[in-house]
């Protein structure tokens, strides 16, 4: 699948995680934490989240299609980001027109789903969670960041990332934040929490 393709379902289930579902959870709980669920992501404290291509609430569901604002009406939620608690965010607004096609939501709700497992047997002590500002899910443990993202503007396909709060240098870190393994070279939970923990012994090792 073409980069183009899930660049643009990306930014419409960022705009949708950010202002369907976060925003109007910590209105709701004060909390904009959100999880991988089945079939794509939804909030911890309802059960407001997207499976697939639909968004999905109780006993009801809506295909992903139209704006947030038109999603959130339908979902009796009032749309918008959290406020005050970051500056980025998602791309598109609220008025936006949502562009999301079923192989790329499926793709992205797919490696979502593996960073979760390799997260959870890297750290099995610790919940991965997704946030809605960067659109990652991802966990911090002794001032390293781990975690997957389903790509952005400075890396376009989906990617798995090890950040140290202090930079390090060598072969391995491949990014000015840390190390980056794309989707593809991470292909299945066990190669990807073998990432993680190489990630982790490296930093260790300076």
């Amino acid at each position: 699948m073409d980069d183009e393709r899930i660049a643009r379902t990306r930014k419409a289930l960022h705009a949708v995680a950010e202002l369907v579902i976060a925003g109007p959870q910590h209105r709701a709980v004060g909390t904009i934490r959100l999880q991988a669920t089945p079939g794509g992501f939804g909030a911890v404290a309802s059960g407001l989240r997207v499976e697939g291509t639909e968004l999905v609430w109780g006993t009801g569901r809506t295909r992903l299609t139209g704006t947030c604002r038109s999603l959130a009406e339908v979902a009796g939620v009032d749309v918008g980001a959290p406020e005050g608690l970051y500056h980025d965010g998602a791309e598109l607004g609220p008025d936006d027109e949502l562009v999301i096609e079923d192989a790329a939501a499926g793709l992205i709700a797919e490696w979502f789903a593996r960073g979760d497992s390799a997260l959870r047997t890297f750290a099995p002590d610790i919940d991965p969670v997704l946030w809605p500002e960067h659109f990652d899910l991802g966990i911090s443990v002794d001032e390293i960041n781990y975690g997957v993202s389903p790509g952005d503007a400075a890396v376009s396909r989906p990617y798995a990332y090890v950040g140290p709060w202090t930079p390090r240098e060598g072969e391995f870190w491949n990014v000015p934040f840390g190390a980056v393994r794309t989707m593809e070279q991470v292909a299945d939970h066990h190669v990807l929490a073998a990432f993680f923990s190489e990630g982790r012994e490296r930093a260790a090792a300076g």
